[in-house]
């Protein structure tokens, strides 16, 4: 993590100047806004909807800090075709100015095709053993990113986000979703009562939700933040996971179900709403004005696999992660 520094404010910041901020940015208003959509939680977290912000302004305030934002996404079996669309997309929306680099899981490292990267963006492919079924990977993501996380991501990376391969971005994405701890809301469900939320309800399993309890649905499909915040989330949820396992539980929506648990306990900082990720075969409603970042339409049954046997321990040293 880079070190912080601190800097006595002077005249010689031009994008922090009252002229440049009269120019650039409009004047905020407290009577004024989108009246069509909830913009803050109950615990005061900003939800982030189209013209709810000023990326303009957001991007004075980040880019001066250089900062490096990991992404990490799993291109497994199959999906490694999606991979393309991802990065070509990304480079034209994600982050633009400032420095992204990319860590691609996959089990197919001779099948990646990599786009041209501007200046301060990279991609690291790490290579997983092909023969381990892209369920049996899936399950254990949240091992995968702890792990990343703890053996090279602690010395040179201020934020991570990680995001599922099979998408494209429609729109721009850029600061104004960086905060400690980042979640998104599931685009089936952004508009339904709790009690028809996918939650686990069975008591035995760690991803527990009683009815009437929790606040919104997550997607595991992107959460995010600062690495630290990262690394507790991923590491409380493969503990909790392995934990269902060893008792022979398995949650309804595996990783998602125990993402969904840990965010009811450690309430995000900042959500994003279903414009961060939305579905190709959901019609787009007025309310999302904007579409960011979408799951394609895809033949579900031709891009999984069959569902493993029972789970066994994945973990990058025992299975020699490797590096293209």
């Amino acid at each position: 993590m880079k070190e912080t520094t601190s800097k006595t404010f002077s005249g010689q910041f031009g994008f922090l100047s009252s002229t440049a901020l009269d120019q650039r940015f409009k004047q905020p208003g407290l009577l004024v806004g989108r009246t069509d959509v909830v913009t803050v939680t109950p615990w005061l977290a900003p939800i982030v909807w189209e013209k709810t912000f000023d990326p303009l302004l957001f991007d004075s305030i980040y880019r001066p800090q250089n900062i490096t934002i990991a992404t990490i996404v799993f291109a497994i079996g199959k999906h490694v075709n999606f991979l393309w669309d991802f990065l070509e997309t990304a480079e034209k929306y994600f982050f633009i100015g400032l420095r992204v680099h990319y860590y691609v899981f996959t089990n197919q490292p001779n099948e990646v095709r990599l786009v041209n990267m501007t200046a301060g963006r990279q991609v690291t492919v790490l290579s997983l053993p092909s023969s381990i079924p892209w369920r049996e990977i899936s399950t254990h993501r949240m091992e995968l990113i702890q792990a990343i996380i703890e053996s090279d991501l602690s010395k040179d990376t201020d934020y991570i986000f990680c995001l599922d391969v099979d998408s494209k971005f429609h729109g721009h994405w850029g600061a104004e979703s960086l905060d400690s701890l980042v979640a998104v809301i599931h685009p089936g469900y952004y508009a339904d009562k709790r009690d028809v939320f996918p939650y686990e309800r069975h008591p035995l399993s760690r991803a527990y939700v009683a009815r009437g309890d929790g606040d919104f649905y997550y997607s595991r499909g992107v959460f995010g933040g600062l690495l630290k915040d990262v690394h507790a989330l991923a590491k409380t949820c493969k503990d909790n996971y392995d934990a269902d396992a060893a008792r022979g539980v398995e949650a309804v929506r595996q990783e998602e179900s125990h993402l969904n648990r840990y965010f009811m306990s450690n309430k995000p900082s900042k959500v994003l709403s279903p414009e961060y990720l939305w579905e190709d075969t959901i019609t787009q409603p007025p309310a999302v004005r904007l579409i960011r970042l979408s799951r394609v339409k895809q033949n579900y049954t031709e891009i999984h696999s069959p569902k493993s046997q029972p789970l066994t321990p994945l973990s990058p040293v025992q299975h020699g992660l490797g590096r293209i």
